[in-house]
């Protein structure tokens, strides 16, 4: 079985290198934390370079890990592992991937997410497509508001 990725685009009002490092660098001031797999997330990090993790912290120092970096080119792309499984629990033998692009354009930067490999979820494959497909527009959405306001 075969599922289509989930592709969804924003512009933000910044270069890319810019739009790169908000996205990246500034994850835990833009993802909502309601959105989250921990119980009391109070960070979200997302650590630079391949091989890099990508978790949240609790106040006491806790790590809920989230996958991993799979390729760091800076401002051009980073792609990610997705480490959750259906029931969004880390499983370090699980991956699909999320790719972030960020392409220059007359308004900024064209923001470009394409999260891949969703067959991998076998059964809830077609369940889980939507519940992303519709999960990603509210974080791109958040990381354009967070940008915009940087911007200003």
């Amino acid at each position: 079985m075969s599922i289509a990725p989930i592709v969804k685009l924003v512009t933000v009002p910044v270069p890319p290198e810019r739009a790169f490092a908000l996205f990246t660098g500034r994850i835990g001031s833009w993802w909502p934390f309601d959105k989250t797999v921990g119980k009391r997330p109070a960070a979200i990090v997302l650590e630079p370079g391949a091989g890099g993790r990508w978790f949240e912290r609790d106040a006491e120092g806790v790590e809920t890990q989230w996958g991993r970096v799979l390729d760091w080119a800076p401002p051009a792309r980073i792609t990610l592992a997705w480490q959750l499984d259906a029931g969004f629990r880390f499983d370090p033998d699980f991956e699909t991937e999320v790719e972030i692009s960020f392409t220059a354009c007359a308004a900024g930067t064209e923001v470009r997410l394409e999260h891949r490999c969703l067959e991998r979820f076998g059964t809830a494959a077609e369940t889980m497509a939507g519940k992303l497909g519709g999960g990603w527009p509210l974080m791109l959405g958040c990381y354009r508001t967070h940008v915009q306001e940087e911007a200003e």
